[in-house]
């Protein structure tokens, strides 16, 4: 039931087919458009992350270690060790009193093609802090630590916080636990599996939490989608769709690995989801601003900023223009 989402030209001739699928829900978790399976099961990957935060900031870790908007940002980030994220993070790791060789993400180099140049300049190494994973590891053993749970296995299915993180995820998805499916993620950490629909209606309760029927999952929600709108580009760096889309206090947005993405709509209470089967991300820009395109979306500066950041026209890597990408595919009523 895959529906092409993006025609690649080189040339003029036809390069590249992308195929996947979108949802589109209500606050009620009803589809209301759609292109392909709404139902598609998908790991969430990263998109997940601002989920994963909420049992840790609905305990009070905020309270208890006297953690800024920023750093709660940074909890749910897919950073790219630009300098204002290691600067985060560390301050994350003075307040917590955790150390750095706690996490069970694999050291890395920045993802941020300046940041990896400047730390390999001056003679730096991989770090666990540079993982882009590493502020939603921070959060989860800031919780454990506040919990008197151990920071051992904080990673692991059965490890009290992780059932804890499952049970929230299937409570905003509205799905039982035992029809979510448990992977290993990149970094270390469970990742679940579940329609794209239950995704999309998670999502639309983390923009709109007076949808949770839990006062305190709902305070949490709000916090952490509020820091996330405070500090864009924690959440993900320069020029990236997260950040751009962070940027209007309408949404809220993040995208996962294996192009996987999420995002909702305050005013309209909408939960947004989709899936490139092939697992690209060059394509979320050009999909995500379509959708708003289709569905009337009214800010026009948001839409503005995609179009400039994620032109249709294809670059070589001296810049000249060598072809092009559309968007192929219209959303429909479901039935």
């Amino acid at each position: 039931m895959e529906t092409v989402l993006v025609n690649e030209y080189r040339g003029g001739l036809l390069e590249c087919t992308h195929f996947g699928h979108i949802c589109i829900v209500n606050g009620r978790g009803e589809v209301l458009k759609q292109a392909g399976n709404p139902h598609q099961i998908v790991f969430t990957r990263s998109a997940a992350k601002p989920i994963q935060a909420i049992p840790g900031i609905r305990a009070g870790i905020v309270e208890a270690f006297g953690l800024s908007d920023a750093e709660v940002a940074i909890m749910t980030a897919s950073h790219r060790a630009e300098e204002a994220h290691v600067e985060t993070l560390e301050q994350l790791l003075d307040k917590t009193g955790l150390k750095e060789e706690a996490l069970v993400c694999a050291p890395s180099l920045p993802l941020d093609e300046k940041a990896k140049e400047r730390v390999l300049r001056q003679g730096g190494s991989r770090r666990r802090l540079y993982h882009n994973c590493a502020g939603k590891h921070l959060g989860v053993l800031a919780y454990c630590k506040l919990k008197g749970y151990p920071l051992d296995g904080y990673n692991r299915p059965e490890h009290p916080v992780q059932k804890e993180i499952l049970a929230t995820l299937a409570g905003l998805a509205g799905c039982a636990q035992d029809d979510i499916s448990l992977g290993t993620d990149g970094c270390g950490f469970p990742v679940f599996a579940l329609p794209l629909s239950a995704l999309a209606t998670a999502y639309v309760k983390l923009a709109c939490p007076s949808l949770i029927g839990d006062s305190k999952t709902a305070e949490a929600a709000a916090f952490i989608a509020s820091a996330m709108n405070r500090h864009p580009q924690l959440v993900a760096g320069s020029g990236r769709i997260d950040s751009i889309l962070l940027e209007d206090p309408d949404i809220v947005a993040k995208g996962g690995f294996k192009g996987v993405y999420a995002f909702a709509l305050r005013k309209q209470q909408l939960g947004i989801t989709f899936k490139v089967l092939d697992g690209s991300e060059e394509e979320w820009g050009l999909i995500a601003t379509a959708i708003l395109e289709q569905i009337g979306y009214g800010n026009e500066e948001t839409l503005r900023k995609l179009r400039s950041a994620f032109p249709s026209s294809i670059k070589n890597d001296e810049g000249w223009e060598v072809g092009h990408a559309e968007t192929a595919f219209s959303l429909r009523n479901p039935g």
